[in-house]
């Protein structure tokens, strides 16, 4: 099992019981305490979690990256705001893909005034759109995940492949100007990569409480986005910064 395996099968034990013991982890992964303890570190050094006397626990500090459900039903008034200033960017009659996200799926509420395209692996999305007259919705085919909505998989893979959409929306779990745009799973780090490729115009909606934040996996850099949604809790320094590397940011006021 590579490291980065164990890294993932460590948060998701995390994500449920909350705290991991070296010795269960030991046994469930095949690999030595002595690996274990070094993995622990390695994710400690990365701010995911906290290591105490025989394994480790998730960092209750206000720095640390959150488990997903906690991340989706957060930040609520930011969420809401970015989404009202995604879903003014979208031109009748466009297609559209949208990722998987708290986010996004509150753009996907929005929509329905006039005729527009979306294109979606997310069960939760496909839900609020596929009721909505003036909304083509595609769904790619695939394979639910681990704590997710999401469908991935070589199905979604080969259908995503032959498309070209006017404009991508979609999240992550951390950006940063030095590491780019991260998220704590493999699949999720490959899907957003390939969906990236397939568009003319990449927008990321995130909002400034995940800005120098760094999760597992490294799946684009700044550079690789058009334009940043964000909330006005930004600092005006990262801003500035942010736009002299080429990425737009339009900040949404709360």
């Amino acid at each position: 099992m590579l490291s980065v395996e164990r890294y993932e099968a460590i948060l998701n034990k995390l994500e449920t019981n909350k705290t991991v013991k070296v010795s269960e982890l030991s046994k469930l992964l095949g690999v030595t305490e002595k690996t274990i303890r070094i993995d622990l570190e390695s994710l400690e050094k990365k701010g995911l979690l906290m290591r105490i006397h025989g394994g480790a626990m998730l960092e209750n500090t206000e720095g640390r990256i959150v488990p997903i459900k906690e991340r989706q039903s957060s930040q609520t008034d930011s969420k809401a705001s970015i989404s009202k200033e995604a879903a003014s960017l979208i031109k009748p009659h466009e297609t559209i893909l949208m990722d998987g996200g708290s986010t996004t799926s509150a753009i996907a509420e929005l929509l329905g005034d006039f005729p527009v395209t979306v294109i979606t692996n997310d069960i939760k999305i496909a839900n609020i759109l596929h009721e909505k007259e003036n909304v083509q919705l595609v769904v790619l085919g695939g394979t639910k995940i681990h704590n997710s909505s999401s469908l991935i998989g070589d199905q979604a893979a080969q259908a995503l492949s032959k498309l070209r959409v006017n404009r991508l929306f979609f999240g992550t779990t951390g950006f940063s100007i030095d590491h780019g745009l991260t998220v704590l799973n493999s699949l999720h780090a490959d899907w957003k990569r390939k969906i990236i490729n397939c568009a003319d115009h990449v927008t990321l909606v995130a909002d400034s409480t995940k800005f120098e934040k760094v999760a597992l996996i490294q799946f684009a850099t700044m550079t690789d986005v058009d334009e940043l949604i964000t909330d006005n809790n930004l600092v005006d320094v990262a801003r500035e910064k942010l736009e002299n590397i080429g990425v737009n940011v339009k900040i949404a006021n709360m």
